[in-house]
């Protein structure tokens, strides 16, 4: 169960992912005919001949066992392999994604060069890329943009299923303007195999999987399944997990009391997907419909915050109690507010080969999501949060015209946006975007050269006070990669991206008590402009293989919650402005010592700084580690140390959080039913040293620790 991706070397094995189940779903889909609409212009330029593309291999991949195979990049745009791209970029699949994944999107990410995640719990956690979250960071369902409530606040949930991913796709940085010049720090690309793009050869394929975990008594279970005759494919696919409260690593005593649990870390998620798809000779047109429901708790809420108010740049809150990070710890289980998370999405994707003369190729990505929440207490709903949204891409391709190949766009979206009740600290909202975009490439001998441009324009409305806000943006990039000897690369780009606020950052207004802080928002906000380098050196031959990328991006007008104020661990955020840098190096090299054998070192760090020089908030902290897998027969395994550092450079009302050493470890048995069925067993161990350890990116990182010793066993098989 080793190596994985592409820009960061590390050993490569092949398997592929499972699926899982659903629930139902209450609020009615609001019609629209953008999806409907440009899938049948797709269906009639077709002449009702559709094919599957299948996505091309990269140039130049030697056939040598010291080699690292080349895995293609679907975000890239250009479908290019990641040892072409002038940014780092990781792929998880096969193998090394079966042992990454958790719960979370976050977490099965965290370990990554560069990522971290946000930890709220078990039930929520976004993927955090060096050193910016939320909106700065878009996450993808192949291609097309997920549309939740996670980039609102981090105890908002991805609605994204890991179990069903069949790879995972990471672009570092602002390098990814095709997908939104607001992706400052990244993308993150989920691809899965809802839509059928292919018929099955043999008429059906499929997987199915069990896992269970000890940290949790979690119990997962997930299927896969495609069928098809003729031009038609059918694919059903479902996941189920049910997940207790989690331990944590000894010595934890909130309150003074030794405890083991986190009270409500319990996360239940169920997950179901059927899609239909017309596959012809020249492409393939589809659609799918997807079904979450999710119920986890929130730990760390502090019904004392209630009734705290402002006086100006102050926090008023009256005589109440609370600890230093002012969470309850020692509230009882029917005091946890819970989350009761429904979502609906409807997808429509379509790629049509040679639509016309001079092109290669027309892709279509439309969405339309349906997506409510719940926060519960005491059995009663507290406050509703509501999310209808819908997103369209289309992209033509062309073909070479004077040796410049590249793709062209136009991408629109609406979110409507809404809170009701006690926490409804933003008013409901409506935001409107549009972009077009263009991307071209050219290859001169060892060099391939890249430039994106990309313009935006963005209309925020906030319904109740009627303010309306828009901003228009344009964002551009150059990048080269030279391949100056064989298996060795280098690379660089120059970005300068443009992002305009979100709606919660100009119109929030009210106590959040899931994050302990009263935010306000600013309506004079003006867009951000990043001015991004970075530069990666890699080698992905040879019995050394490694990759390393320096960064760093200044950013004009970066918006952040600027802490005023702080009441027994209530803290009052203003959404400002100011200049800031951001800085940092990552990478990771591996030696192979003998055919079975190899070690790898890898770390990463971040430097965040304010122009006047303060320090921005929850910036991850210096990690490094070292990774010995070994393989022999079908056997494969890992063990590796993970060291965090302390981080003690925190902005003004933040605390440090100590470092702390993890040891985990993973081994799997593959082997194959009747010499024709691939199945594999699988048992990894995290934390087995049981170290009680803090996510300092996490607003909760004192009410929940992350997990203590955890063992996870599953088996999987594909037919």
């Amino acid at each position: 169960m080793n190596a994985r991706t592409c820009a960061w070397p590390l050993p490569t094995n092949t398997m592929t992912t499972p699926q899982r189940h659903s629930t139902p779903r209450r609020t009615a889909l609001r019609p629209t005919l953008h999806p409907v609409a440009l899938a049948a212009m797709l269906a009639i330029s077709s002449g009702g001949s559709f094919a599957q593309t299948a996505p091309p291999a990269a140039p130049g991949t030697a056939a040598n066992a010291s080699s690292l195979p080349s895995v293609t990049v679907s975000a890239s745009g250009l479908q290019l392999g990641a040892s072409e791209m002038t940014t780092p970029v990781s792929v998880l699949e096969g193998d090394e994604l079966v042992r990454r994944r958790e719960a979370t999107l976050g977490e099965t990410l965290n370990s990554e060069p560069g990522i971290t995640s946000s930890h709220f719990g078990a039930g929520a956690s976004r993927p955090i890329i060096r050193g910016m979250d939320g909106p700065r960071v878009k996450v993808l369902s192949d291609g097309a943009e997920l549309h939740d409530a996670s980039t609102i606040s981090p105890d908002h949930a991805v609605v994204s299923e890991p179990l069903l991913a069949t790879q995972i796709e990471v672009l570092r940085g602002p390098s990814a303007l095709v997908y939104g010049n607001g992706a400052v720090g990244g993308v993150v690309n989920v691809l899965d195999g809802k839509i059928p793009t292919a018929v099955p050869q043999k008429g059906y394929e499929g997987s199915a999987e069990l896992r269970a975990n000890t940290g949790a008594r979690e119990g997962a279970g997930a299927f896969s399944l495609t069928g098809g005759t003729g031009n038609l494919a059918v694919h059903v696919e479902g996941v189920s997990r049910d997940a207790g409260d989690y331990r944590v690593g000894k010595g934890w005593a909130p309150n003074g009391e030794p405890a083991r649990k986190v009270l409500g870390s319990f996360n239940r998620t169920d997950t179901g997907s059927v899609g239909l798809s017309w596959v012809g000779d020249r492409g393939y047109l589809g659609a799918a419909y997807t079904r979450q429901t999710a119920r986890y708790g929130l730990p760390g809420h502090n019904h004392s915050f209630e009734g705290c108010h402002t006086h100006g740049n102050s926090l008023h809150c009256g005589e109440h109690g609370g600890e230093e990070d002012g969470h309850d710890h020692g509230a009882e289980a029917g005091d946890v507010p819970v989350v009761d998370l429904r979502s609906e999405r409807f997808d429509v994707r379509g790629e049509l080969r040679n639509p016309f003369a001079g092109f290669s190729a027309l892709r279509l990505r439309a969405g339309v999501t349906d997506y409510v929440h719940d926060e519960v207490e005491d059995g009663a709903i507290s406050t509703t949060f509501k999310n209808k949204a819908y997103d369209t891409r289309l992209e033509l391709q062309h073909e070479p015209i004077a040796g410049f190949k590249g793709v062209f766009g136009l991408q629109t979206s609406q979110r409507k946006f809404s809170a009701e009740g006690e926490e409804a600290y933003v008013q409901p909202t409506t935001t409107h975007k549009t972009g077009l975009f263009v991307l071209e490439e050219y290859r001169l001998g060892d060099w391939r050269f890249e430039g994106a441009l990309r313009h935006d324009r963005q209309t925020a409305e906030a319904e109740t006070s009627g303010i309306e806000r828009s901003h228009n943006g344009t964002s551009a990039s150059l990048g080269a990669v030279w391949q100056f000897t064989p298996g060795y690369s280098l690379g660089t780009s120059l970005t300068r991206a443009s992002r305009a606020p979100s709606a919660e950052e100009l119109y929030a207004n009210g106590l959040h008590m899931a994050t302990s802080t009263y935010e306000r928002g600013n309506a004079d906000l003006r867009s951000e402009t990043s001015q991004n380098i970075d530069l990666s050196l890699r080698k992905t031959s040879g019995d050394t293989t490694f990759g390393v990328s320096v960064f760093r991006n200044r950013i004009s007008n970066y918006i952040y919650g600027r802490t005023l104020d702080e009441v027994d661990g209530l803290q009052l955020l203003q959404y400002a402005q100011a200049d800031a840098t951001f800085t940092g190096i990552e990478g990771q090299v591996r030696q192979r010592l003998t055919r079975n054998l190899g070690v790898t070192l890898f770390g990463d760090t971040v430097r965040a700084r304010l122009a006047g020089g303060g320090l921005l908030p929850r910036i991850p902290a210096t990690r490094a580690g070292v990774r010995m897998d070994a393989n022999w027969n079908a056997w494969d395994g890992q063990v590796e140390w993970v060291q965090v550092a302390r981080q003690n450079r925190v902005a003004e009302f933040e605390s440090a959080t100590p470092g702390y050493g993890m040891l985990n470890l993973g081994v799997s048995y593959s082997g194959k039913y009747n010499g024709e069925t691939p199945w594999q067993v699988y048992l990894k161990a995290n934390n087995l040293t049981d170290r009680l350890a803090y996510a300092h990116t996490s607003f909760i990182k004192n009410a929940a620790p992350l997990m203590g010793r955890n063992l996870t066993l599953g088996v999987k098989v594909a037919f």
